[in-house]
């Protein structure tokens, strides 16, 4: 177990836009940080980062938390995995203690995959540079195509003995489940005896963004005719072929610090691109490109260059996927490589300034390489001309900006030679047709609507005041708690003539101190139980702490307590996203009244019981009708007369301060 004093070392350490910034293209909006939410698909930034509260808020899926909640809900993270990532990202040596029998217990099957993987890399890595083996078949090939010691660590390359069974048994042995070996793919099960996937074979580990090995990719070096050349991890928990990127690991800082990433086919060509001084490149692993590929390239960039063969064929089928990536709304680059050659081949004897200068020279916009490269099959028939302007339209129409549109057209214009009115002419009917079907299958799921509608009529929902009124008592606590204020207290004294009358009297509490005060005087307790159980936590540590430090209080804080304070303390920043200023609309700064926004909600809340308490009253006696109404009536006589001093108190406060 990991001690108090290294997770509070860490916590202290760590800078949340540092860490999030690893996954997230981040961009500064005022003293924050905004992107594009890793957890939904979305084109405009709901996603912010607050270096001065140390928190970060996804306004699309309602997620948020600190630097930690981050890579427990993006990397699916446990709570330790999570710390140790940080402490390892940060150099901080990390102290144990003891690990319980219960706590062993509680690593579920998920994690014993993720540990089962994390074994199997390193078991395939050691056995290519520590066994003779290893040395001989899978280091040697290694060696041959050129890659050098520090590259086949950086990629932890590794080798599966030719023995049907050798990483299995080395597993049990070292008391990884059978169940586990198996539902990772690593071993195939079988009656008599289980046996290994990648038996003989060069060892690719596949890891996610953040580092966790979700599958491999094995190649074998014999010239079996029967067997796969590339063999990969089959789909599980972990590994899901279409979702995942070889080489986004190492790629993700250079990918956002460049902000552009070059997209190949194969390992070796990510590896290769590496070695050659190129980071930012990622592979989809041979298939063929998809939506979620896609998306986690966005996350860190909104530019994709993609490298392609030599080969005619190999362009022709692998073109596809552009229409993908615009309909991302991603800007798309092709380059490819002379006939015969690779990203591999070319990197491999490029020196890194050739290698740029050639990249940077023959990326090419893909209207005019889809242009180049069709062009000429297409030279003197009129159809095939014809068929080429539409297939290239008809990629234009994926782009979801306008502007973008009306641009690709001009340059498909001039490099067609065709008008621009017959090109956007045919446009606008691809781009109609895409309209007619979205709204058909809108009109399909508003009549299964309707349908569920009709079957359970649904009331209005009415607002839930109360809920609002002790959200905002913990908001206050939470930004201004330990702020100190001065509160006017609306007493009732005899004057010289026997009067009695309103005083009003001044005086200097602590905002948390004054809330607490107005509700014990009150009796008062919050109903809602998530805001009853936050009062309490966040009294008690105001009582406990002179010195309220948000990070010390977000890190001690239980989940579900997490989630909710995150959304309070964010609440700005959602504001700021929808940029009202920018419009015209100006919000108002609720820290410039702290005492009179205090104060209007305690006297609101009041107001609300009071109103409760009435109609409870007229409740009781429809139900009760023995009851004494007179005594009814002078109850809610004396309440009515509560009711107009507390709304006059709240008018004055509010005439006040505005």
């Amino acid at each position: 177990m990991i001690s108090k004093a290294t997770i509070d070392t860490v916590y202290e350490t760590a800078r949340v836009e540092e860490v999030i910034g690893d996954f997230v293209q981040l961009k500064r909006a005022g003293s924050n940080f905004k992107g594009l939410s890793p957890f939904s698909d979305e084109r405009s930034p709901s996603f912010m980062v607050s270096p001065a509260k140390g928190i970060w808020k996804d306004f699309s899926s309602g997620k948020g938390g600190n630097a930690v909640a981050f890579l427990m809900e993006h990397s699916h993270f446990t709570y330790p995995e999570a710390i140790r990532y940080l402490a390892k990202k940060y150099t901080i040596e990390i102290e144990e203690t003891e690990q319980t029998d219960a706590e062993k217990a509680n690593t579920d099957a998920r994690e014993s995959m993720y540990l089962v993987s994390e074994f199997a890399k390193t078991y395939f890595h050691t056995t290519l540079l520590n066994t003779e083996e290893g040395k001989a078949i899978g280091y040697s090939y290694f060696k041959e195509r050129g890659f050098t010691n520090e590259t086949i660590k950086k990629f932890a390359l590794g080798y599966s003995p030719e023995t049907w069974d050798a990483f299995t048994k080395e597993a049990l042995g070292k008391g990884y489940k059978l169940e586990f070996l198996e539902s990772t793919g690593l071993t195939i099960p079988r009656e008599d005896r289980p046996f290994d996937r990648f038996k003989g074979r060069v060892m690719f580990p596949i890891q996610s963004m953040s580092g966790r090995v979700l599958g491999f990719g094995g190649r074998i070096l014999t010239n079996d005719k029967k067997a796969a050349k590339y063999l990969n991890s089959p789909e599980s928990e972990l590994y899901h072929k279409s979702k995942v990127l070889y080489g986004i690991f190492q790629a993700k800082q250079a990918i956002a610090k460049l902000n552009n990433c070059y997209l190949v086919e194969g390992y070796t060509d990510v590896i290769q691109f590496n070695q050659a001084g190129i980071e930012n490149v990622v592979a989809s692993s041979g298939t063929a490109l998809t939506p979620d590929q896609i998306r986690l390239i966005n996350r860190l960039t909104k530019n994709i260059t993609v490298l392609f063969d030599g080969d005619a064929a190999g362009l022709r089928a692998s073109i596809r996927g552009i229409d993908l990536i615009l309909e991302e709304g991603m800007n798309v680059k092709v380059c490819s490589f002379p006939d015969g050659e690779d990203p591999d081949s070319f990197a491999k004897k490029t020196s890194y300034e050739d290698l740029v200068c050639y990249l940077e020279e023959n990326a090419k916009d893909f209207i005019q390489f889809k242009a180049s490269l069709l062009m000429n099959d297409a030279k003197n028939d009129p159809i095939k001309k014809a068929d080429l302007i539409r297939d290239m339209v008809t990629s234009i129409s994926k782009i979801p900006d306008r502007i973008q549109r009306e641009i690709y057209i001009q340059e498909c214009s001039r490099i067609m030679d065709i008008s621009e009115q017959v090109l956007v002419s045919t446009l606008a009917q691809l781009v109609q047709k895409d309209i007619s079907e979205v709204g058909k299958k809108q009109k399909q799921e508003q009549k299964a609507f309707e349908i569920v509608k009709n079957e359970n009529p649904a009331t209005t929902e009415k607002i839930d005041i109360l809920y609002q009124l002790e959200r905002k008592i913990i908001e206050i606590l939470l930004l201004y708690g330990t702020k100190t204020e001065v509160f006017e207290d609306v007493l009732l004294k005899t004057n010289e003539q026997g009067e009695i009358v309103q005083v009003v009297e001044k005086k200097e509490y602590k905002v948390y101190q004054r809330i607490y005060l107005s509700l014990q005087e009150d009796e008062v307790e919050l109903a809602n139980p998530l805001f009853r159980d936050l009062f309490n936590n966040l009294i008690t540590y105001y009582l406990q702490n002179d010195n309220f430090s948000m990070d010390q209080y977000l890190m001690h804080l239980q989940p579900e307590f997490a989630q909710e304070v995150t959304d309070v303390l964010m609440e700005d920043e959602r504001i700021a996203l929808h940029n009202w200023e920018g419009q015209n609309i100006f919000v108002k700064q609720k820290s410039e009244t702290i005492s009179q926004h205090t104060t209007e909600t305690i006297l609101s809340i009041r107001e609300f019981l009071i109103n409760k308490l009435i109609l409870d009253l007229m409740n009781n006696f429809k139900n009760n009708p023995e009851m004494d109404l007179e005594e009814i009536k002078v109850t809610i006589n004396d309440y009515n007369k509560l009711k107009v001093s507390l709304t006059s108190n709240i008018g004055r406060i509010r005439s006040t301060y505005i």
